[in-house]
């Protein structure tokens, strides 16, 4: 009986002793604190800025003297005068049919109306004497007219046969050679005044109420870096019923650099300034459920940051506008957002002029 009393006090002593073990360690890790490290972040003030009302569209730039020149008539080619890429004046002749046919014929009509004009002098002058009847002077004085006409019907087949400049400019690449036989209508190359050059572009017919000729746009292109100049010259008379668009043409100021075909954004300035509230573009997190910001607050404890979702709209020189969800004034977190969560605590950067810009 005594061996099971000190057996039981022996088993009490070492599971009292595990007992209070095991308390020790739970207590302290009861009292011990597990929750995360406050997130090192940038923040940016919410600001009211003054942007001008621009509206976007895209376009396509033309010569405002272009034109692709083709043959009004048929025939060979028989002298190519310019080169593909030369610079040409206004009338400076470009090509020749052959037009041996047309000029046998001016000559037989020419010939024509030397008779044709010596029948009508003599018949001019013996109706004076009343020696021939007036039909024979009218008839005389018609064959006359009559050569005439014919003499200008084939001096235009003859200018047919002849392609020339109907403006000063540069010639693409010519697409025939001597030799060629071609239609009429056949394309030979085309003619560009790359000295002034417009943008033709389309907006939703919405816009229209906003758009009025003279306003400032700003051209940009894929070719180059610099942003070109140009004034809104006209918009359409009618909406394309196809589309629901409203045409639009812009002269540019300066082309240098530019030619007729490129393709061109256009950011048009409707001269309506509007009051918007900015943060910088970093303080966005953009998803197919909502854009959404951390706004900065703070309690009892410190600084703690709480997701918010708002609506973005433009963005200008790396700042995004705001058109609801955040107010003048608030701070935002503009760099380490993939770090947050709901209520998470933060500790400001100590010099965060780099991001919130």
């Amino acid at each position: 009986m005594r061996a099971y009393l000190y057996v039981s006090l022996i088993l009490l002593v070492i599971f009292g002793g595990i007992s209070g073990y095991l308390y020790n360690k739970f207590s302290v890790l009861a009292n011990t604190d597990f929750s995360p490290p406050p997130v090192t972040v940038a923040a940016a003030t919410a600001r009211m800025e003054t942007w001008p009302s621009v509206l976007q569209a895209v376009g396509t730039i033309r010569a405002v003297n272009g034109a692709n020149l083709a043959a009004e008539a048929s025939g060979e080619v028989t002298n190519i005068s310019v080169a593909s890429g030369q610079e040409v004046e206004a009338g400076q002749l470009l090509l020749t049919l052959n037009d041996s046919l047309e000029q046998a014929s001016k000559r037989r009509a020419e010939a024509n109306l030397v008779l044709a004009r010596q029948l009508y002098e003599r018949d001019e002058s013996l109706i004076k004497q009343k020696s021939i009847p007036q039909s024979q002077y009218d008839r005389s004085r018609a064959d006359l007219d009559a050569a005439v006409a014919s003499i200008a019907e084939i001096e235009a087949q003859l200018g047919n046969k002849r392609i020339v400049a109907p403006f000063a400019g540069r010639v693409g690449i010519i697409e025939v050679k001597a030799g060629d036989y071609i239609d009429s209508g056949t394309s030979i190359t085309t003619l560009q005044d790359l000295s002034q050059l417009e943008v033709d572009f389309s907006v939703p017919a919405r816009h229209y109420p906003e758009l009025r000729a003279g306003l400032d746009i700003a051209v940009r292109t894929a070719s180059s870096e610099q942003t070109f100049a140009a004034t809104l010259q006209a918009v359409d008379a009618a909406v394309d019923t196809g589309t629901r668009n409203l045409a639009l043409r812009a002269l540019l100021s300066d082309s240098e650099g530019l030619l007729p075909g490129m393709f061109a954004q256009l950011d048009i300035d409707l001269d309506q300034a509007r009051d918007v509230v900015t943060l910088p573009e970093t303080a966005v997190t953009y998803s197919a459920q909502g854009d959404t910001v951390y706004v900065v607050t703070n309690d009892d404890e410190g600084l703690l940051v709480m997701p918010r979702v708002i609506r973005s709209g433009e963005v200008r020189d790396g700042r995004t506008e705001i058109r609801s969800g955040v107010e003048s004034g608030e701070r935002i977190v503009s760099v380490g957002q993939n770090k947050l969560y709901r209520g998470a605590r933060i500790v400001l950067e100590e010099n965060p002029a780099d991001f919130t810009q």
